[in-house]
């Protein structure tokens, strides 16, 4: 399947593997791109930039396919050294980057002159356009249904995809609610050149993470996510918990009153925890309502071809079917 995502990054698969914090590992990431996909490394992930040239180095072993690396701008008065950073990625080779988070403007020059495509992730339509104005190649859209931050919008994919194809001239993925052939068939018709996921290659079997994590994902339905951190408007979805619940105590009893402080316990660190410990309930990890659509752990080959059969089945038999007439006799796949 050839589209404009799979043109910009030089790929085989419109299928990209999102940054996920203590998920994105060179193992993940080469599975992926080994599969006709894009793999992502999370770049702070890795605690300076020199163990991130490291990272690539070794995902460079692993493959010979293009792969990417996601820089999350945070918030924060103690930035992460982000040119150091940049320079890791530049020396690395790496020409595609996921950016995410803050608006990465500062450092478009950077990532320009070495030659790299830009993919910013966006949950609305305006920050999409600001993605394009700035030089980004593409965007990642995220609907409400995201893990992660889904922003303060709450518009679900089924409006905000057409919206963003209405809006933007540069190429869009969906993100949110991507899980199978189902996924990149209906993203394809809303106007997306492809799909971007992240909770449902946590439950594969080369990503790197405890064996509960991938557990639990296969356990949950559609209805165990929640949302935390709404009244800090720092909204975040995340898998539900015994923590995640106590979270929610302490939100509503704080009210408007809340700050990230009262919730320190629940959210800060928690991540190496849950991710290689497999403590389940150590606190909010970010999941997707996606969870409700996974029901096994294949591997990410397996996977990305399921996904890939699936799409051609749908769309040269059950949508051709339907204008020919032939679908209306047949089971509803």
């Amino acid at each position: 399947m050839k589209t404009a995502i799979t043109e910009l990054f030089g790929i085989e698969h419109p299928i990209i593997q999102g940054g996920m914090h203590f998920v994105g590992f060179a193992e993940l990431a080469a599975a992926v791109s080994n599969a006709g996909g894009l793999g992502i490394i999370t770049g702070l992930t890795q605690k300076t930039p020199e163990l991130l040239a490291k990272e690539i180095a070794r995902c460079r072993d692993m493959t010979d396919k293009p792969f990417g690396v996601n820089l999350t701008f945070l918030p924060t008065f103690s930035a992460p050294p982000y040119p150091e950073y940049i320079a890791a990625i530049v020396e690395g080779g790496i020409k595609a980057v996921e950016t995410a988070g803050r608006s990465p403007e500062a450092y478009m020059p950077a990532l320009k002159a070495a030659g790299i495509k830009v993919i910013h992730k966006c949950t609305s339509v305006r920050h999409s356009l600001k993605a394009e104005r700035i030089g980004c190649d593409a965007v990642s859209v995220d609907g409400f249904e995201c893990g992660g931050h889904p922003g303060e919008d709450d518009i679900p994919n089924m409006i905000l995809l057409p919206r963003a194809a209405e809006e933007l001239k540069i190429p869009f993925v969906a993100s949110g609610g991507m899980a199978d052939g189902r996924s990149l068939v209906a993203a394809l018709a809303l106007g997306a050149a492809g799909m971007n996921m992240g909770t449902r290659f946590i439950a594969t079997k080369e990503a790197p993470v405890h064996q509960n994590v991938k557990n639990a994902l296969v356990a949950a339905t559609e209805l165990d996510t929640r949302l935390i951190m709404r009244s800090l408007r720092n909204t975040e979805r995340v898998l539900k918990n015994a923590n995640v619940d106590r979270l929610l105590e302490i939100e509503r009893a704080k009210g408007d009153k809340l700050t990230i402080d009262d919730i320190h316990d629940q959210v800060a660190g928690v991540y190496p925890r849950i991710m290689l410990d497999g403590q389940m309930d150590a606190g909010a990890w970010s999941c997707g309502m996606v969870a409700g659509l996974i029901h096994d752990i294949p591997s990410c080959k397996e996977l990305i071809d399921r996904i890939m059969g699936e799409a051609e089945t749908i769309i040269r038999s059950r949508l051709i079917g339907f204008l020919d007439g032939t679908e209306a006799t047949r089971k509803v796949a």
